[in-house]
């Protein structure tokens, strides 16, 4: 049987998660006695200097034993988040043209200064000089 046989027959159920430049995929695959377990790959899409482009993947494997316990601790820690940093996602910071917010003040208070200092001059007549 070739390899790629293999791996076909493993995989039993798959979904897939796309999130931006990440893609998520579970797969729900067999072992050899035909028990069950769960593998969640993810990954990232980078760019070359000449513009083409690779992923780098990350996989985990996570078997039924430790279930339980795994989805307990993935519950706890997502609820920790949100109860913390609430639902909003701030995707922006990782935008290639993001600003922070200090350089935000900064650029708006620079404008208020140049506002202030032209709205300082005297109205001057030319007809005066």
């Amino acid at each position: 049987m070739s390899d790629y046989e293999m791996t076909d027959k493993e995989e039993i159920y798959s979904k897939v998660l796309r999130a931006g430049r990440r893609t998520y995929f579970f797969d729900v695959r067999a072992t050899k006695a035909g028990d069950y377990y769960l593998t969640v790959t993810e990954s990232k899409k980078f760019t070359n200097d000449d513009g083409s482009f690779y992923y780098k993947k990350h996989k985990i494997y996570l078997y039924k034993e430790d279930f339980t316990e795994f989805k307990e601790i993935l519950t706890e820690m997502t609820d920790y988040i949100i109860n913390e940093k609430g639902q909003e996602v701030i995707s922006e910071r990782h935008q290639k043209d993001f600003k922070r917010e200090d350089e935000f003040v900064t650029q708006e208070a620079k404008t208020s200064e140049d506002t202030a200092t032209t709205e300082s001059f005297t109205d001057i007549s030319f007809d005066d000089i």
